[in-house]
């Protein structure tokens, strides 16, 4: 039966790969951006939404005990994904933006798959690194709304939902099941080099 469901799942995932392009907030000539359009943009996009809760997962399985150790991951992400938003509505223009955000969810995957322990700051710069490019990609298409910040801040709050998703299905899963939280942390990676490859394809 495990091994059905997690077939099952898998199958699902590799369905929607296709049809998961990046989606970012670029909605109606941001007549409509707001603290609502920020908060549910991440819950939306695909590839947010997979790296964010993937660092959650990883965050608890890679973890040795409960405690702080679990908020480097999240805290990072978010952290950093602030910076290069802020960046992003600067107009600083960093190159291969997509890349690494279809990279970060490879990384990410993998690190979910390995369960691999790192120090919390260690934990915290990988992580971090990769939320730049989130941050930069939101913050371009922010940067003549006049409701940016309005929309920023229900970004940081979905991204804050999503790593506690993550976070706590980690913990549930990481002595009850092994093979769910690896399929996930797969499926996580698949996309990334999907998304790689369309990008490729694209250049």
């Amino acid at each position: 039966m495990p091994s059905t469901l997690a077939r099952r799942a898998l199958m699902a995932l590799a369905a929607m790969l296709p049809a998961a392009a990046f989606a970012h907030t670029g909605v109606d000539g941001h007549a409509h951006l707001g603290f609502m359009t920020g908060f549910l943009h991440p819950l939306t996009g695909m590839d947010h939404l997979a790296a964010m809760v993937a660092v959650g997962l990883w965050s608890a399985l890679a973890a040795r005990r409960a405690g702080p150790e679990l908020l480097w991951g999240p805290l990072g992400f978010a952290g950093m994904l602030l910076v290069g938003a802020l960046l992003g509505l600067q107009g600083a223009q960093i190159p291969a933006v997509e890349p690494m955000i279809a990279a970060s969810l490879l990384v990410t995957g993998l690190l979910v798959v390995t369960r691999w322990h790192v120090p919390g700051v260690a934990a915290a710069l990988i992580v971090g690194v990769f939320a730049v490019f989130h941050g930069l990609a939101h913050g371009y298409e922010l940067a003549e709304a006049p409701s940016a910040w309005a929309t920023l801040s229900g970004m940081l709050a979905a991204t804050v939902l999503l790593h506690l998703t993550g976070l706590l299905a980690g913990w549930a899963l990481r002595s009850a099941n092994a093979w769910l939280p690896r399929a996930a942390g797969a499926g996580v990676a698949i996309f990334g080099v999907t998304l790689l490859a369309q990008l490729a394809q694209l250049a």
